[in-house]
């Protein structure tokens, strides 16, 4: 498998002007099953069905276990997203499906608290992952789907300049049904500033 070139350094940590990604670790299960417990009404209608134990720490190691494995073979890193101000974590974000070759393309997928909604943490931490997946990674096109009445996350893409290119029908398995999504996608052309670091 590829390993992410960084995969031998440090953990990447990137900053946007309002918020800090960073990859998860063990001592963030206390926020993050707390953000997500308090969000979850919020949460449920755009993610796949909850597990009867999706909140408890078991759970919880083999995420972090499935994160670490994905970020060693190169297919998919995960981060968390701290709001700037306060050092509080607000999300998440992951890069997933990273494919190199002839394709050089991944998938966005993404989710907040219920309390930093609306404040344009998500549209800062979109922009700071696709920077780093251009700048960073090599890669050409970066793409993230959306069910079509999930205004809010159709608004945080084309905020972060992603283009709405067709409908994929029964894409996804949602809260226990198949909805069908909008594919966005965002590609080095349209920036013409990235791509340029080593």
């Amino acid at each position: 498998m590829f390993a992410l070139p960084f995969f031998r350094r440090d953990m990447p940590v990137l900053k946007g002007s309002k918020v800090m990604l960073r990859v998860p670790v063990a001592s963030d299960y206390t926020a993050w099953a707390t953000l997500r417990r308090e969000s979850r009404a919020f949460l449920e209608r755009w993610e796949p069905r909850w597990a009867p134990d999706e909140l408890e720490r078991t759970s919880w190691r083999h995420r972090l276990g499935r994160y670490r494995e994905d970020y060693a073979q190169g297919t998919a890193i995960a981060f968390f997203i701290f709001e700037g101000e306060s050092g509080k974590l607000a999300g998440g974000i992951t890069l997933a499906n990273i494919r190199h070759g002839v394709s050089q393309s991944g998938h966005i997928g993404y989710w907040i608290g219920e309390r930093y909604a609306n404040r344009g943490l998500m549209t800062d931490a979109v922009n700071v992952l696709v920077r780093f997946a251009f700048d960073r990674l090599r890669l050409h096109r970066i793409e993230a789907a959306c069910i079509p009445d999930n205004v809010r996350s159709m608004r945080v893409l084309e905020k972060a300049g992603f283009q709405r290119e067709g409908l994929l029908r029964s894409y996804l398995k949602i809260n226990g049904a198949w909805q069908d999504h909008y594919l966005y996608a965002r590609i080095i052309e349209d920036n013409p500033d990235f791509g340029k670091k080593g």
